[in-house]
């Protein structure tokens, strides 16, 4: 019923709502607009989507077991097939700080989508929410399988990708820094050389493994809890719908879907998500220290380090002229941080599991997929913008190679480990080369080794290969 007013009332077992007319959604969406105006945030779009085909594979299955008509099924279907499209993203209006167990956005989805179907029937056949839409299912295994679907299918289409091509960038530069030597540093301070490709490939290791440690979850996180309904015993669920339903929104989307083992674990607890989640911080942690590395290495240009150059992309001063910063590192540093506080977040979250039911479900899913979402761009965007445009000062680097005193240690098996720090010391002090303070300091008559030998010995590319 609609009112001049822009309003229609509608109904729900608590009473009458007041909806604006032109909402797909109904009494209970509503109710949860207006109880929760706390951030403004909403579902990510992959959350939805995932919502919308458990919907969809819910609806096939109910109806090839005699739940709900052929009819009706196929109107649900299509519905929910445009709003996994995104077509209709504007109707999810809940809040991510809302009832724990994600209720609200589970009755959002039914609601929205009972709308579309309705509309697709002929008058006087309606879609309910609850009794079509939500057939064979509760919002207790729908909305945590809806986050473990999303998750699934950001990690692998998305997040994976991306950090492949993010090291296959690095592993480029490796191969092209090969023969650049350097410096290596300790605790911030000179030590023994290595080359730029070396540091680049240890770079690329720490991204694939990254990969691999999402991949070895996966097989936990595409685990889902439907079928399991209200608290795991699958009450009010027809003999075969778990494994079915599974299958079809496995067949749907692509993924690597699987029944829980365990439906009380799968209810009751969150732990997937938690480790998942865990493994993103890896990650996090992983890009920090490149992006450090590389703001480090590209420090100057006078007064840094200035052993390599990051592309030039924007201005970096408003005051000062001509200053460039790492701008795509610094992002990447950001969404590292952000991702960490995330993961603090899930943790907290998948600690509230009590006895049937985790209650923090909502505040887990935003967590979980913003920091895939984010992980992702910021690795594309630092292997597009920023690594494969690198360069390398070749002469810098190897002259800090050649300087520094810890080139001294591979004289420790001719003169001994004090002689070759006296020989470091001095070099500093005096402010010459380690080869003129060997020659200076009678080594060589004293027959510990030829010049040959000390040649040899300080060959800072050969250091690197030793």
């Amino acid at each position: 019923m609609s009112n001049d007013d822009g309003y229609r009332i509608e109904h729900d077992s608590m009473g009458e709502v007041r909806v604006p007319a032109h909402a797909k959604w109904r009494a209970q969406t509503q109710r949860a607009v207006e109880n929760f105006p706390v951030s403004g945030q909403r579902l990510e779009r992959a959350h939805i989507e995932a919502l919308a085909r458990i919907k969809a594979a819910a609806a096939t299955v109910n109806a090839e077991l005699g739940v709900i008509g052929k009819d009706r099924a196929e109107a649900i279907v299509s519905a929910a097939e445009e709003v996994a499209e995104g077509r209709w993203d504007e109707h999810f209006p809940v809040d991510v700080f809302q009832t724990g167990s994600g209720t609200s956005s589970n009755m959002n989805t039914n609601e929205v989508i009972a709308t579309l179907a309705t509309e697709r029937l002929p008058e006087g056949h309606e879609v309910h929410p609850n009794d079509h839409v939500n057939a064979s299912q509760s919002s207790n295994d729908v909305f945590p399988s809806s986050i473990h679907i999303a998750a699934t299918g950001a990690v692998t289409r998305d997040l994976i990708p991306a950090l492949d091509h993010l090291a296959a960038s690095l592993e480029r530069k490796s191969a092209e820094f090969a023969s650049v030597v350097k410096s290596g540093r300790t605790h911030l301070m000179d030590a023994t050389p290595v080359t730029l490709g070396q540091e680049f490939g240890g770079y690329a290791a720490q991204v694939r493994y990254g990969a691999e440690r999402l991949r070895a979850a996966l097989p936990r996180l595409a685990e889902l809890p439907l079928g399991g309904t209200a608290v795991g015993t699958g009450i009010n669920t027809p003999a075969g719908f778990s494994a079915a339903v599974i299958a079809e929104v496995a067949r749907a989307t692509g993924l690597p879907l699987t029944e829980a083992r365990n439906h009380f674990e799968a209810q009751g607890a969150r732990d997937a998500l938690v480790e998942t989640s865990g493994q993103l911080r890896t990650v996090a942690v992983s890009l920090t220290k490149i992006a450090n590395d590389l703001r480090w290495m590209a420090s100057g240009p006078r007064t840094g380090l200035a052993e390599i150059n990051l592309p030039d992309l924007q201005p970096g001063s408003s005051i000062m002229p001509g200053k460039v910063n790492p701008v795509i590192p610094e992002a990447v540093l950001m969404v590292a941080a952000q991702v960490t506080g995330n993961d603090t977040t899930v943790a907290v979250a998948g600690a509230a599991g009590n006895f049937e039911l985790n209650v923090m479900l909502p505040v887990m899913a935003k967590n979980l997929l913003e920091s895939v979402r984010l992980l992702a761009n910021a690795s594309r965007l630092l292997a597009d913008r920023t690594v494969d445009g690198i360069t390398a000062n070749v002469e810098r680097a190897r002259e800090y190679a050649e300087s520094s005193p810890s080139v001294v240690t591979p004289l420790n098996k001719y003169i001994g480990y004090e002689e070759a720090a006296k020989v470091a010391k001095k070099s500093l002090a005096e402010r010459k080369t380690i080869r003129e303070v060997v020659l200076e300091s009678g080594y060589v008559e004293r027959g510990d080794l030829t010049v040959e030998q000390l040649d040899e010995a300080l060959d800072v590319l050969r250091m690197t290969h030793p």
